[in-house]
């Protein structure tokens, strides 16, 4: 009985909620389960990250949102006049909320997008470094709009994967 009514509210929720504020994991969790969350706040993601060659298209939310955590999405740790640089991170190993796990899996000149406000912003790696992990990132500012991509270095402890990326295009 407590199984029909919880299935009962969920197709409330999915048939009455705007679908803005639902979101449902396109991949079964480790129990061959669906995920799915519902942000019943109503508010929207701040921009929208995709990364082609991860298979990656997370949305992340502004600075100051309770959902701008890494134990919920993408995260963004530093926002300096956005385009003008924007810094992200995300949980890697394993997991459902694990968003970077294959960020090592990127290379100089593969393409990032950020989509903000209707406009979409192309990126390429520039660089890409590890560094001691002191809650700091030591990086030089390109005159170019800047997304700096970190998570935890999946090869050495104690260290934080770096990946700089520069605007391309925009439109």
């Amino acid at each position: 009985m407590i199984k029909k009514i919880y299935l009962l509210l969920i197709l409330f929720l999915i048939v009455l909620l705007p679908t803005s504020i639902l979101k449902i994991s396109d991949s079964p969790t480790e129990d061959n389960k669906t995920s799915f969350s519902i942000n019943l706040l109503g508010e929207r993601p701040y921009g929208n990250l995709s990364i082609k060659k991860l298979n990656l298209n997370e949305d992340f939310y502004s600075i100051d949102s309770p959902q701008n955590t890494v134990e919920k999405h993408v995260t963004i740790i530093k926002e300096a006049n956005f385009p003008n640089l924007l810094v992200l991170a995300a949980h890697s190993g394993e997991g459902n909320i694990a968003y970077f796990e294959n960020l090592d899996n990127l290379k100089v000149n593969d393409e990032v997008i950020i989509s903000h406000n209707n406009k979409k912003y192309h990126y390429y790696v520039k660089e890409i470094w590890e560094e001691k992990k002191d809650g700091y990132i030591n990086l030089n500012r390109d005159t170019n709009n800047q997304l700096i991509l970190t998570t935890c270095s999946p090869n050495h402890n104690g260290y934080q994967l770096v990946i700089n990326c520069i605007e391309k295009e925009s439109n």
